[in-house]
């Protein structure tokens, strides 16, 4: 093209990068929120640097085998649609960096804040036994045992390739010892187990936001997204037996985004705590296990259609 001739500096490929971007509307919503990050983002990685370089390398020059390549990363972007996490094979969560690729989710949960707490005011201590209930790439389970460094923690998926990207994450940040991945329908996988804090982000996305999701999501797992027309179909499963699986004094934590107003009319006899995100999202509650075991015969009733 052209036009490339005249760029010149890392600064000047970005720039570009942004403007193109904005040309041809792209979305933004794999781990960053605009097209300047998301255009360093890619520009960076082609030149082998990291996210952090200072911003005084951005007035150096390009190569023209560099240029090449920053170019091929951002016309992908452009004219496929790719989310850019896809593109470099790397994700950031809650500090943390993550191997992704399409057989999971880009790593983008606003549980990373009540992880960052603790999950501060609702764990009295911290948990021993965690499970992260549908995985994807490990990236919550994997941060919290971060967190809580003497905790045991399971990632379940139903997915065996998610599961292969979990376990290699698990590899890369070591933690082998305390972490394991394994295959679970729901709870199936895990008879008469109990923990301390039960957290997921399952699939929620209900039909009608399915049918209006931009094309870069069309690169996920469609079973990492969708469960049913109102987004609950795992949820409701999830409800009913967590009362099972949870210690005494355990916590369930559940990320359910915009079907929050689905889970609120199909129980709105339940006082759900829907946590005040202060960094961004929606649709996170949390309930105790005295909680769980209180409603779950509404629960269980959900499952079948009748009323309680």
């Amino acid at each position: 093209m052209h036009e490339l001739i005249a760029l010149t500096t890392i600064r000047d490929f970005i720039r570009w990068g942004v403007s193109r971007f904005h040309q041809e509307g792209l979305f933004f919503g794999h781990g960053t929120d605009n097209a300047w990050d998301e255009s360093r983002l890619l520009v960076l990685h082609g030149l082998y640097l990291p996210w952090e370089t200072p911003d005084a390398y951005l007035d150096c020059r390009v190569t023209e085998i560099e240029r090449s390549l920053i170019v091929v990363l951002l016309q992908r972007r452009i004219e496929q649609r790719i989310p850019a996490a896809y593109l470099t094979g790397h994700a950031r969560f809650a500090g943390y960096d993550f191997l992704i690729d399409e057989r999971v989710l880009v790593p983008r949960s606003p549980i990373a804040q009540l992880i960052a707490n603790k999950f501060e005011p609702w764990l009295e201590s911290d948990p021993s036994r965690i499970l992260d209930l549908c995985t994807g790439s490990g990236c919550i389970g994997i941060t919290c045992a971060h967190t809580f460094g003497e905790a045991e923690v399971v990632l379940a998926d139903l997915s065996a390739d998610a599961l292969a990207v979990a376990e290699s994450n698990i590899e890369a940040h070591g933690l082998q010892d305390r972490v394991e991945a394994r295959w679970s329908d729901g709870f199936e996988g895990m008879p008469g187990e109990r923990f301390d804090l039960i957290v997921s982000n399952p699939p929620y996305v209900d039909a009608e936001d399915m049918a209006d999701l931009p094309d870069e999501y069309l690169h996920e797992p469609e079973m990492g997204l969708t469960a049913g027309l109102d987004g609950l179909d795992l949820v409701r499963r999830m409800l009913a037996e967590a009362a099972d699986h949870l210690t005494e004094n355990g916590v369930l934590v559940v990320e359910v985004g915009n079907s929050m107003v689905h889970v609120m009319a199909q129980w709105p006899e339940v006082d759900f705590e829907w946590v005040r995100l202060i960094e961004g999202g929606q649709g996170v509650f949390v309930l105790s296990a005295a909680q769980c075991r209180q409603y779950q015969p509404l629960f269980c009733a959900s499952l079948s259609g009748r009323s309680a």
